[in-house]
C-alpha cells in the first residue's frame, strides 16, 4: 500500500552480487544476467526488473526469495515449451489498481494505489505465466500456471490491501460468475480484507455504479443502473463474502478465488480444505494465503511453510503453488545490520519507518517478554521453541538477603501457585516498604515425599528434573509433605502458621482458583472473606504483571533472598504470545524437568498487586 512510484527500491545498502546464495544449491544462477532485456512481447516485465535489481544487491532480499526469482527467470528463459510468459494479463490488472482504486486510510486516503516494483512483480508471478492442460473439458488450452499463492511478509508492510486491490481487479477484469471468499480465524480478521475491497469498491464512482453491497456480500448489478445486461450488471452473478473458522456450513460452495488472511492464528486444516476443495470446479482457481510468521506453534502455518520449503529446496513438485516468502537469513542479522531488515519488510521506507522499526529492535534486544514477537511478527523468524525469558546477569544481580522476621507484624501480598499431584507448589509474600522501590519477595516452595526421596540419579518420572530436594529442605527453601500428592490446604495452613509466628497479614492473597476449594475455605476462615482475589490464568490477566516482573528485576527492584529454587525457575521461565503481543509464562520447551512454579507465583503476587495497589501502599503507610 503506498503512492510512490515503482522507483522506489528500498534501497538500505547493497551486498556484492556475490552474495547472491540460493536456497536449493541444484539451481544454477542465470549467466549474463545484467544482459536479460527487460522488454518481453512488446512490453515492460516488472518480475525481471525487479530480478535484475535484487540481483545487483540494489534491492535487499532473503535467500528464499533469492531462489523463487531464479526458478521464474529459468521458466521465462528456459522452459519456454512448458510455460508461456506473457504481459497483458497482468498488465490489465496492474493498470487497474492504478487507474480505479484508492486508498481510503490515511495517511494515504484518497490518493491512487500506485503498486511499487515488488507488488507489480508479484502480480506478473501471478497473472503472467500459463501452463497447457489438456484435462480441460471442451478440449485442453493455455490457463493461468498458479493456482495458489503464499504471500510471507512481515506485518505492516501492506499484504491485506494489496491482495484486496488485486483481487478486486481481478473480479473486475476476469471472466463474469467469479465469487470470492474473505476466509480468516474469526470473523473481525476476515472481515479486515473484506472491508477493505468494499472500501476500494466505495471510493471508486466507476465501480459503485455497477455494483452494490448489502449484509451478505458486494454483488455485481445496481438499482440505478440503466444497463441491465451484461459483465457489469446484476446478470453476473459473482459475489465477494466472508466467512471465518467458526462459520458453518463450509462445504458446498463454488468459489474462483480464496483469500485466507493470518494463517498463522489456524491450529489446524479445518477452515482452508473445505475452502480449497470448493475451486476444484474451476479452471483458473486462486487460492491465496497471506500471513505473517506466527506463534501458534505445530500449527497449519507450520504445515504449509515445510512443504513451502521443500518446493524450494526441489523436494516437492508443485509447479502450480507460487511460494513468495519475504525472511531473514538469520536472528544475528536482525540485530547487527538494519540493511537486512528489508529482506521480510519490502515496504521499508515506502509505508513502514524504519524509525519505529528500530525502536521496537531495541526494545525487543532487552525485553525477553517482547523478544519472540518482535521477531515473528516482524521479521517472519519462528520461535521453533521457548527461549529463556530473562537475562542471567538479571536473575543473579538479587541484592543482599532478608528474613521473614524483618517483616514482623506487617502486611503482605500473597500469590499461590497449587499444585497437581506430584508437582512443585510455591507460595510467595511481596512485601513492601514506603520509600523504597524495592519489592521483597519472600517464596516457600513444597514437594511430595515421594518426589525428595527420589534419587537425583535414577530415570524415574517422579524427579524428571533431578533436584536433591532434600538438600533444599535443609536450607529452609523447601518443605517436604508425606505422601505423593500435595493438598491445597497445605499451602493455606502454611498462610497461618506465618501469621501466628510473625504476626504477617495477608492484605490479599491471590491464586488460581482451579483446584483451590478447600485452600479458599480454610484461607477465609483464617483472615475473611474480601482477602481472596481470583487470578485467570490468560493472556489478558498475566500480560502486565509479567512484563512488571521483568521490568523490575532489570530496574534491581526485585529482592527474592537468592533462594536457589527461585533463581532455577526464573531460568527456566520462557513466555508464549497470543495474536495481540500479550503474554504469559510458561516452560522452556526442550526438558519436562523445567519448573517454573516460583516464577508463577511471583507473577500471581504481581496480578494481585496491580489490583489492589493504592489502597495497599495506603496500608503499609507509603
Amino acid at each position: 500500500m503506498t503512492t510512490t512510484t515503482s522507483t522506489n527500491t528500498n534501497n538500505c545498502g547493497s551486498p556484492p552480487a556475490a552474495e547472491w546464495v540460493l536456497v536449493n544449491p541444484d539451481i544454477v544462477p542465470i549467466d549474463g544476467w545484467q544482459a536479460i532485456n527487460d522488454d518481453i512481447g512488446g512490453g515492460h516485465s516488472f518480475l525481471i526488473e525487479y530480478y535484475k535489481r535484487c540481483r545487483s544487491g540494489e534491492i535487499i532480499i532473503g535467500r528464499e526469495l533469492k531462489t523463487q526469482l531464479e526458478m521464474l527467470l529459468q521458466d521465462i528463459l528456459y522452459r519456454g515449451d512448458i510455460y508461456h510468459f506473457t504481459l497483458a494479463a497482468a498488465h490489465k490488472r496492474i493498470d487497474f489498481i492504478e487507474s480505479e482504486i484508492k486508498h481510503f486510510e490515511s495517511p494515504f486516503a484518497g490518493k491512487p494505489f500506485i503498486l511499487t516494483l515488488c507488488q507489480k512483480a508479484i502480480a506478473e508471478a501471478i497473472f503472467g505465466f500459463e501452463v497447457y492442460d489438456a484435462e480441460l473439458l471442451g478440449g485442453g488450452r493455455w490457463v493461468r500456471r498458479y493456482k495458489e499463492v503464499l504471500l510471507l511478509v512481515a506485518r505492516k508492510n501492506g499484504k491485506t490491501p494489496f491482495i484486496g486491490a488485486l483481487t478486486l481487479a481481478e473480479w473486475f477484469c476476469g471472466e463474469a460468475g467469479q465469487k470470492v471468499m474473505c476466509a480468516s480465524n474469526d470473523y473481525e480478521q476476515a472481515g479486515l480484507i473484506f472491508d477493505c475491497i468494499n472500501n476500494f469498491r466505495e471510493e471508486s464512482r466507476a465501480m459503485c455504479k455497477v455494483t452494490r453491497k448489502n449484509v451478505k456480500g458486494i454483488f455485481f448489478g445496481n438499482p440505478r443502473q440503466r444497463k441491465k445486461t451484461g459483465k457489469f450488471s446484476a446478470q453476473n452473478k459473482g459475489a465477494i463474502k466472508k466467512m471465518s473458522a467458526k462459520s458453518g456450513a463450509k462445504e458446498g460452495r463454488n468459489l474462483k478465488i480464496v483469500i485466507v488472511d493470518e494463517v498463522h492464528e489456524m491450529k489446524d486444516r479445518s477452515t482452508v480444505m473445505p475452502l480449497r476443495s470448493s475451486l476444484t470446479t474451476q479452471d483458473e482457481p486462486l487460492y491465496f494465503e497471506i500471513t505473517t510468521e506466527g506463534i501458534v506453534r505445530d500449527g497449519y502455518l507450520d504445515e504449509r511453510l515445510k512443504d513451502a520449503r521443500k518446493v524450494l529446496r526441489g523436494e516437492l513438485d508443485r509447479p502450480r503453488w507460487l511460494v513468495w516468502l519475504y525472511t531473514q537469513d538469520s536472528e544475528s542479522e536482525v540485530w547487527n545490520d538494519e540493511r537486512s531488515w528489508a529482506k521480510s519488510n519490502p515496504m521499508l521506507h515506502v509505508v513502514k519507518k524504519i524509525s519505529d522499526l528500530r525502536d521496537l529492535v531495541e526494545e525487543a534486544r532487552n525485553n525477553g517478554a517482547q523478544r519472540a514477537f518482535t521477531l515473528a511478527k516482524e521479521f517472519n523468524l519462528k520461535q521453533l521453541s521457548s527461549r529463556a525469558w530473562l537475562r542471567a546477569a538479571d536473575i543473579e544481580a538479587c541484592d543482599g538477603t532478608f528474613e521473614l522476621a524483618d517483616f514482623a507484624n506487617s502486611w503482605c501480598i500473597v500469590g499461590v501457585d497449587l499444585a497437581e499431584s506430584n508437582d512443585l507448589c510455591s507460595v510467595t509474600f511481596l512485601f513492601m516498604r514506603p520509600n523504597d522501590d524495592t519489592k521483597y519477595l519472600y517464596t516457600m516452595y513444597f514437594v511430595t515425599e515421594a518426589k525428595a526421596n527420589d534419587p537425583t540419579t535414577t530415570d524415574s518420572p517422579t524427579n524428571p528434573e533431578r533436584r536433591d530436594y532434600r538438600q533444599w529442605e535443609r536450607m529452609g527453601l523447601c518443605r517436604v509433605v508425606k505422601g505423593n500428592v500435595i493438598d491445597d490446604d497445605v499451602v493455606a495452613r502454611y498462610l497461618r502458621e506465618i501469621y501466628d509466628e510473625y504476626h504477617i497479614r495477608p492484605y490479599r492473597v491471590g491464586y488460581d482458583e482451579w483446584h483451590a476449594k478447600e485452600f479458599a475455605k480454610i484461607t477465609t476462615i483464617n483472615f475473611g472473606d474480601d482477602v481472596l482475589t481470583k487470578i485467570k490464568m490468560s493472556y489478558e490477566a498475566l500480560n502486565t504483571p509479567t512484563r512488571t516482573v521483568e521490568q523490575d528485576l532489570q530496574a534491581r527492584h526485585i529482592n527474592y533472598n537468592r533462594n536457589e529454587i527461585c533463581a532455577w525457575c526464573f531460568r527456566n521461565t520462557a513466555v508464549k504470545h497470543d495474536n495481540k503481543g500479550f503474554v504469559m509464562p510458561e516452560k522452556v520447551a526442550g526438558y519436562i524437568g523445567n519448573k517454573i512454579d516460583g516464577t508463577v507465583s511471583k507473577i500471581i503476587a504481581y496480578a494481585t498487586l496491580r489490583e489492589c495497589k493504592s489502597a495497599f501502599i495506603t496500608k503499609i503507610g507509603g
